[in-house]
Protein backbone atom coordinates (compact mmCIF):
# COMPACT_ATOMS: atom_id res chain seq x y z
CA UNK A 1 0.00 0.00 0.00
CA UNK A 2 2.76 2.47 0.95
CA UNK A 3 4.63 1.76 -2.28
CA UNK A 4 1.55 2.54 -4.37
CA UNK A 5 0.80 5.73 -2.43
CA UNK A 6 4.42 6.89 -2.83
CA UNK A 7 4.46 6.39 -6.61
CA UNK A 8 1.12 8.11 -7.15
CA UNK A 9 1.95 11.01 -4.88
CA UNK A 10 5.14 11.58 -6.88
CA UNK A 11 2.87 12.22 -9.87
CA UNK A 12 0.75 14.62 -7.78
CA UNK A 13 3.75 16.60 -6.61
CA UNK A 14 5.03 16.99 -10.17
CA UNK A 15 1.62 18.07 -11.48
CA UNK A 16 0.90 20.45 -8.58
CA UNK A 17 4.32 22.04 -9.08
CA UNK A 18 3.61 22.63 -12.75
CA UNK A 19 0.20 24.06 -11.90
CA UNK A 20 1.71 26.66 -9.56
CA UNK A 21 3.77 28.00 -12.49
CA UNK A 22 0.59 29.14 -14.23
CA UNK A 23 0.44 32.83 -15.03
CA UNK A 24 -1.66 34.49 -12.34
CA UNK A 25 -3.43 37.00 -14.52
CA UNK A 26 -5.94 39.45 -13.13
CA UNK A 27 -8.98 37.67 -11.70
CA UNK A 28 -12.48 38.35 -12.99
CA UNK A 29 -14.48 39.86 -10.16
CA UNK A 30 -18.12 39.25 -10.96
CA UNK A 31 -21.16 38.12 -9.04
CA UNK A 32 -21.60 34.40 -9.76
CA UNK A 33 -25.24 34.54 -10.86
CA UNK A 34 -27.00 33.88 -14.12
CA UNK A 35 -27.20 37.37 -15.56
CA UNK A 36 -29.01 38.55 -18.64
CA UNK A 37 -25.82 39.36 -20.52
CA UNK A 38 -23.81 36.34 -19.30
CA UNK A 39 -23.44 34.81 -22.75
CA UNK A 40 -23.13 38.07 -24.65
CA UNK A 41 -20.30 39.53 -22.58
CA UNK A 42 -16.86 39.92 -24.15
CA UNK A 43 -13.96 37.66 -23.25
CA UNK A 44 -14.76 36.90 -19.60
CA UNK A 45 -13.27 33.41 -19.83
CA UNK A 46 -9.51 33.15 -19.91
CA UNK A 47 -7.45 30.72 -21.88
CA UNK A 48 -5.19 28.37 -20.01
CA UNK A 49 -2.15 30.58 -19.50
CA UNK A 50 0.05 27.77 -18.21
CA UNK A 51 3.64 26.99 -18.78
CA UNK A 52 3.72 24.38 -21.58
CA UNK A 53 5.74 22.23 -19.20
CA UNK A 54 2.56 21.69 -17.15
CA UNK A 55 1.31 19.38 -19.92
CA UNK A 56 4.32 17.11 -19.56
CA UNK A 57 3.35 15.22 -16.34
CA UNK A 58 -0.06 14.04 -17.63
CA UNK A 59 1.47 13.18 -21.01
CA UNK A 60 4.12 11.07 -19.26
CA UNK A 61 1.41 9.33 -17.23
CA UNK A 62 -0.53 8.43 -20.39
CA UNK A 63 2.66 7.25 -22.10
CA UNK A 64 3.54 5.09 -19.09
CA UNK A 65 0.14 3.42 -19.13
CA UNK A 66 0.30 2.78 -22.88
CA UNK A 67 3.83 1.38 -22.58
CA UNK A 68 2.50 -1.47 -20.43
CA UNK A 69 1.19 -3.03 -23.65
CA UNK A 70 4.64 -3.13 -25.22
CA UNK A 71 7.27 -3.05 -22.47
CA UNK A 72 7.38 -6.24 -20.43
CA UNK A 73 9.00 -4.79 -17.27
CA UNK A 74 6.26 -2.15 -17.06
CA UNK A 75 3.60 -4.84 -17.31
CA UNK A 76 5.39 -6.86 -14.64
CA UNK A 77 4.91 -3.93 -12.25
CA UNK A 78 1.15 -4.39 -12.72
CA UNK A 79 1.40 -8.08 -11.85
CA UNK A 80 3.69 -7.40 -8.89
CA UNK A 81 1.37 -4.81 -7.34
CA UNK A 82 -1.66 -7.02 -7.91
CA UNK A 83 0.15 -9.82 -6.05
CA UNK A 84 1.09 -7.51 -3.17
CA UNK A 85 -2.51 -6.35 -2.82
CA UNK A 86 -3.74 -9.95 -2.86
CA UNK A 87 -1.27 -10.89 -0.10
CA UNK A 88 -1.83 -7.92 2.19
CA UNK A 89 -5.54 -7.19 1.61
CA UNK A 90 -7.16 -10.27 0.05
CA UNK A 91 -10.69 -9.38 1.17
CA UNK A 92 -10.58 -5.63 0.60
CA UNK A 93 -13.80 -4.21 -0.83
CA UNK A 94 -15.22 -0.69 -0.78
CA UNK A 95 -17.37 1.67 -2.80
CA UNK A 96 -15.79 4.73 -1.22
CA UNK A 97 -14.06 5.67 -4.47
CA UNK A 98 -17.40 6.88 -5.81
CA UNK A 99 -17.48 9.57 -3.11
CA UNK A 100 -13.84 10.56 -3.52
CA UNK A 101 -14.40 10.81 -7.28
CA UNK A 102 -16.91 13.66 -6.89
CA UNK A 103 -15.19 15.46 -3.99
CA UNK A 104 -13.26 18.05 -6.10
CA UNK A 105 -16.33 18.95 -8.18
CA UNK A 106 -18.53 19.30 -5.10
CA UNK A 107 -15.85 21.54 -3.58
CA UNK A 108 -15.88 23.89 -6.57
CA UNK A 109 -19.62 24.50 -6.35
CA UNK A 110 -19.65 24.39 -2.55
CA UNK A 111 -16.93 27.03 -2.23
CA UNK A 112 -18.78 29.30 -4.61
CA UNK A 113 -22.01 28.77 -2.70
CA UNK A 114 -20.43 30.03 0.52
CA UNK A 115 -18.97 33.07 -1.23
CA UNK A 116 -15.46 31.98 -2.23
CA UNK A 117 -15.43 33.04 -5.88
CA UNK A 118 -13.58 30.90 -8.41
CA UNK A 119 -12.04 31.94 -11.71
CA UNK A 120 -15.19 31.69 -13.84
CA UNK A 121 -18.91 32.27 -13.59
CA UNK A 122 -21.35 29.45 -12.82
CA UNK A 123 -22.44 28.73 -16.39
CA UNK A 124 -18.95 29.09 -17.85
CA UNK A 125 -17.42 26.78 -15.27
CA UNK A 126 -20.22 24.26 -15.82
CA UNK A 127 -19.62 24.37 -19.56
CA UNK A 128 -15.90 23.91 -18.94
CA UNK A 129 -16.57 20.90 -16.75
CA UNK A 130 -18.89 19.45 -19.38
CA UNK A 131 -16.33 19.95 -22.14
CA UNK A 132 -13.62 18.37 -19.98
CA UNK A 133 -15.86 15.37 -19.33
CA UNK A 134 -16.72 15.07 -23.01
CA UNK A 135 -13.06 15.01 -24.06
CA UNK A 136 -12.05 12.60 -21.29
CA UNK A 137 -15.10 10.34 -21.54
CA UNK A 138 -14.99 10.03 -25.32
CA UNK A 139 -11.28 9.25 -25.36
CA UNK A 140 -11.60 6.81 -22.48
CA UNK A 141 -14.52 4.92 -24.02
CA UNK A 142 -12.81 4.49 -27.38
CA UNK A 143 -9.53 3.44 -25.75
CA UNK A 144 -11.24 0.86 -23.54
CA UNK A 145 -12.68 -0.95 -26.54
CA UNK A 146 -9.56 -0.65 -28.68
CA UNK A 147 -7.13 -1.80 -25.96
CA UNK A 148 -9.35 -4.75 -24.94
CA UNK A 149 -7.52 -5.39 -21.66
CA UNK A 150 -8.86 -7.88 -19.12
CA UNK A 151 -9.50 -6.47 -15.64
CA UNK A 152 -7.57 -7.96 -12.71
CA UNK A 153 -10.84 -9.46 -11.43
CA UNK A 154 -11.58 -10.98 -14.84
CA UNK A 155 -14.94 -9.22 -15.09
CA UNK A 156 -14.58 -7.84 -18.62
CA UNK A 157 -12.10 -6.49 -21.18
CA UNK A 158 -12.61 -2.80 -20.43
CA UNK A 159 -9.77 -2.26 -18.00
CA UNK A 160 -7.61 0.35 -19.75
CA UNK A 161 -7.72 3.17 -18.78
CA UNK A 162 -9.48 3.50 -15.43
CA UNK A 163 -12.69 5.48 -15.97
CA UNK A 164 -13.17 6.30 -12.30
CA UNK A 165 -9.62 7.60 -12.06
CA UNK A 166 -10.01 9.63 -15.25
CA UNK A 167 -13.15 11.29 -13.89
CA UNK A 168 -11.52 11.90 -10.51
CA UNK A 169 -8.55 13.69 -12.08
CA UNK A 170 -10.85 15.70 -14.34
CA UNK A 171 -12.42 16.97 -11.12
CA UNK A 172 -9.07 17.52 -9.41
CA UNK A 173 -7.70 19.61 -12.27
CA UNK A 174 -11.06 21.43 -12.52
CA UNK A 175 -10.72 22.43 -8.85
CA UNK A 176 -7.10 23.46 -9.41
CA UNK A 177 -7.98 25.60 -12.43
CA UNK A 178 -10.76 27.41 -10.59
CA UNK A 179 -9.17 27.86 -7.16
CA UNK A 180 -5.39 27.34 -7.22
CA UNK A 181 -4.91 31.11 -7.45
CA UNK A 182 -6.78 31.42 -4.15
CA UNK A 183 -4.65 28.83 -2.36
CA UNK A 184 -2.53 25.80 -3.35
CA UNK A 185 -4.32 23.83 -0.62
CA UNK A 186 -7.29 23.39 -2.97
CA UNK A 187 -5.03 21.70 -5.52
CA UNK A 188 -3.62 19.40 -2.83
CA UNK A 189 -7.08 18.41 -1.59
CA UNK A 190 -8.40 17.75 -5.10
CA UNK A 191 -5.44 15.66 -6.17
CA UNK A 192 -5.41 13.73 -2.90
CA UNK A 193 -9.04 12.74 -3.45
CA UNK A 194 -8.23 11.71 -7.02
CA UNK A 195 -5.23 9.60 -5.99
CA UNK A 196 -7.34 7.91 -3.31
CA UNK A 197 -9.87 7.02 -6.00
CA UNK A 198 -7.16 5.37 -8.09
CA UNK A 199 -5.78 3.42 -5.13
CA UNK A 200 -9.22 2.07 -4.26
CA UNK A 201 -9.74 0.97 -7.86
CA UNK A 202 -6.60 -1.16 -7.61
CA UNK A 203 -7.43 -2.53 -4.17
CA UNK A 204 -10.89 -3.50 -5.42
CA UNK A 205 -9.09 -5.36 -8.23
CA UNK A 206 -10.98 -3.38 -10.86
CA UNK A 207 -7.83 -1.98 -12.47
CA UNK A 208 -4.11 -2.47 -12.93
CA UNK A 209 -1.61 0.15 -11.81
CA UNK A 210 -0.95 1.22 -15.42
CA UNK A 211 -4.71 1.67 -15.99
CA UNK A 212 -4.85 4.06 -13.05
CA UNK A 213 -1.76 6.05 -14.05
CA UNK A 214 -3.04 6.45 -17.63
CA UNK A 215 -6.48 7.47 -16.34
CA UNK A 216 -4.90 10.14 -14.14
CA UNK A 217 -2.99 11.59 -17.07
CA UNK A 218 -6.04 11.50 -19.32
CA UNK A 219 -8.19 13.31 -16.77
CA UNK A 220 -5.67 16.11 -16.23
CA UNK A 221 -4.82 16.69 -19.87
CA UNK A 222 -8.51 16.64 -20.90
CA UNK A 223 -9.33 19.43 -18.45
CA UNK A 224 -6.32 21.46 -19.47
CA UNK A 225 -7.37 21.09 -23.12
CA UNK A 226 -10.93 22.18 -22.30
CA UNK A 227 -9.72 25.33 -20.53
CA UNK A 228 -7.58 26.15 -23.54
CA UNK A 229 -10.24 25.54 -26.21
CA UNK A 230 -13.41 26.78 -24.49
CA UNK A 231 -12.73 30.55 -24.69
CA UNK A 232 -12.37 30.31 -28.46
CA UNK A 233 -15.62 28.36 -28.77
CA UNK A 234 -17.49 30.68 -26.42
CA UNK A 235 -16.30 33.90 -28.00
CA UNK A 236 -17.05 32.59 -31.49
CA UNK A 237 -20.67 32.14 -30.42
CA UNK A 238 -21.11 35.31 -28.37
CA UNK A 239 -19.04 38.12 -29.85
CA UNK A 240 -20.25 40.92 -32.08
CA UNK A 241 -19.06 40.76 -35.65
CA UNK A 242 -17.85 43.48 -38.00
CA UNK A 243 -21.38 44.57 -38.82
CA UNK A 244 -22.57 44.64 -35.22
CA UNK A 245 -24.15 41.20 -35.39
CA UNK A 246 -24.22 39.37 -32.11
CA UNK A 247 -24.76 35.75 -31.22
CA UNK A 248 -26.03 34.20 -28.04
CA UNK A 249 -26.35 30.70 -26.65
CA UNK A 250 -28.59 30.01 -23.69
CA UNK A 251 -29.76 26.92 -21.79
CA UNK A 252 -33.42 25.99 -22.32
CA UNK A 253 -35.98 23.80 -20.59
CA UNK A 254 -39.21 22.81 -22.30
CA UNK A 255 -41.57 19.88 -21.78
CA UNK A 256 -39.13 18.21 -19.43
CA UNK A 257 -36.22 18.44 -21.88
CA UNK A 258 -33.01 20.35 -21.19
CA UNK A 259 -31.20 21.85 -24.17
CA UNK A 260 -29.40 24.83 -25.65
CA UNK A 261 -30.76 27.55 -27.93
CA UNK A 262 -28.69 29.64 -30.33
CA UNK A 263 -29.69 33.04 -31.64
CA UNK A 264 -27.94 35.55 -33.87
CA UNK A 265 -28.99 39.16 -33.98
CA UNK A 266 -28.71 41.60 -36.86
Amino acid sequence: MRKIVFVLFCFISFEANAQVTADTTKKVNRLDTVKKDLFTAPDTVKRLHSNPLSFIPPAIAIAYGASSFFITPVRHIDYYLKGEIAKTNPNFSTKAETYFLFTPIVMVYGLNLIGVQGKNTFIDRTALLGLSGLIAGGTEEITKHVSHRLRPNGQDYLSFPSGHTTAAFVGAEFLAQEYSEKSPIYTVIGYTAAVTTGIFRMYNRDHWFSDVVAGAGLGVISTKAAYFVYPYLRNALTHKGKHGKSAMIMPTYQDGTVGLSFAAGL
